[in-house]
């Protein structure tokens, strides 16, 4: 009796083994495991070049906004601060313009030029770079300074900061070497001290160190997870070359050298008294390099933040403005949330004009606005869904009541 006759796989010619099965899909079409896996994966390398053509189609195709349309669009979501708008606006458009060109025949290599940001808490720092994050459509994070430290001590590495930024991108490693990492409180890592010491600033100066090859642009072998907890995990190879760095920090006390180098400190009569009280209110917009590095920051991290603007302390006029202009103030937050209920929210005049007197009296600066409305607001918060009115107005005497109520006053200086 002849032997059963083997099946034979008509891509590759071979027979059928026990460690390669043939597949019989039609009646005379059969093909092995090894083909399959083979058409499999030819399959998926195809779709992967044409996603990323399509990717750098798209990329292609997106024009970066000028200057004045960057400004324009943060004008929508922070008030005032026109100096620094103008300064992040031309760096972000330079340093998008330097990423998406072409190569070039002349010698000419543009770097990146990061930017540091120096002003008063609750000035507007951080919604700046988020504003920009948000126009451009590209990765972005913000990262707290205060909590790095170097290798093997307790804290976060150096390397987090990348771990955050890909985080954002589910590990899209092309994406976050495009992106923006917003360093805040960058002046808690100023160096504590010029005096030798027998311990090691591992949170001052020892993170300046680490910073320097991130800023400047180099391959670096982030975790996935973070940490080096865990050595067997693989590293991520991330280039900084083209990732903007946004550092900001309040610098409290920075006036004072500032004030040192100006020489503000006058003797004698004659002088105008209204100047002087107004340069000395203004100190920070003559920041310069050589004060940052009085107040802590080495020469090599200062130099790899090319950019330096400040941003001034909000007025009266200012405070009044972001109540209620941007996309996201806070009166208007509660209009939509009481607007979901069917009700509407109106605040009067001298409402808006007490809330933004007692911010300034209590010295809390623009969060201090966010502070006293949810203060006022949270027994029509609490009344409204169940009520009738279809109406809630705030005016003066309510937000005194409430103010008086939750004891704000023990908050003034």
């Amino acid at each position: 009796m002849a032997g059963k006759t083997k099946k034979r796989c008509v891509m590759c010619g071979r027979e059928e083994t026990p460690s390669n099965h043939v597949v019989q899909v039609y009646d005379e079409l059969t093909i092995c495991e090894d083909c399959i896996n083979f058409i499999d994966s030819q399959r998926d390398a195809e779709a992967n070049l044409r996603n990323k053509t399509k990717k750098k189609s798209e990329k292609a195709g997106k024009s970066i906004p000028t200057p004045k349309e960057i400004k324009a669009f943060l004008d929508q979501y922070v008030i005032g601060q026109d100096e620094a708008k103008k300064y992040l606006s031309v760096a972000v458009f330079n340093h998008y313009k330097r990423i998406n060109q072409q190569v070039a025949d002349d010698d000419v290599d543009i770097e990146k030029s990061n930017i540091i940001l120096v002003g008063p808490t609750g000035t507007g720092k951080t919604l700046l770079a988020k504003s920009i994050a948000r126009l451009l459509d590209v990765p972005f994070t913000i990262v707290d300074a205060t909590v790095l430290t170097e290798a093997g001590y307790v804290g976060e590495d150096i390397e987090s900061l990348l771990t955050r930024l890909l985080q954002t991108c589910d590990y899209d490693v092309e994406r976050a070497e495009r992106g923006i990492v917003f360093i805040d409180e960058i002046d808690k890592i100023a160096r504590k001290s010029d005096n030798p010491s027998i311990t090691r600033d591992v949170s001052g100066e020892g993170v300046q160190q680490g910073l320097l090859k991130l800023l400047e642009g180099s391959t670096v072998l982030v975790p996935p997870n973070g940490g080096r907890k865990h050595p067997e995990q693989k590293m991520i190879a991330v280039n900084t070359k083209n990732i903007l760095f946004i550092c900001g920090g309040a610098f409290d006390g920075i006036e004072r050298k500032i004030a040192s180098r100006l020489n503000t400190h006058m003797v004698g009569y004659g002088h105008d008294e209204k100047a002087r009280k107004q340069q000395r209110e203004n100190l920070m917009r003559y920041v310069l390099p050589q004060d940052l590095k009085s107040f802590g920051l080495i020469p090599e991290i200062i130099g790899r933040l090319p950019i330096l603007t400040s941003l001034d302390p909000l007025d009266r006029t200012a405070l009044r403005r972001i109540l209620t202009e941007p996309k996201n103030a806070i009166t208007r937050q509660y209009s939509k949330l009481l607007e979901l209920d069917g009700k509407t929210l109106e605040f009067t005049e001298d409402a808006l004009d007490m809330i933004v007197d007692k911010a300034i009296e209590y010295k809390l600066g623009a969060r201090g606005l966010r502070s006293i409305v949810e203060t006022v607001m949270v027994d029509i918060m609490y009344e409204a869904p169940s009520s009738e009115d279809k109406t809630v107005t705030v005016d003066a005497a309510y937000i005194a009541s409430q103010l008086d109520k939750a004891h704000f006053d023990l908050a003034k200086n």
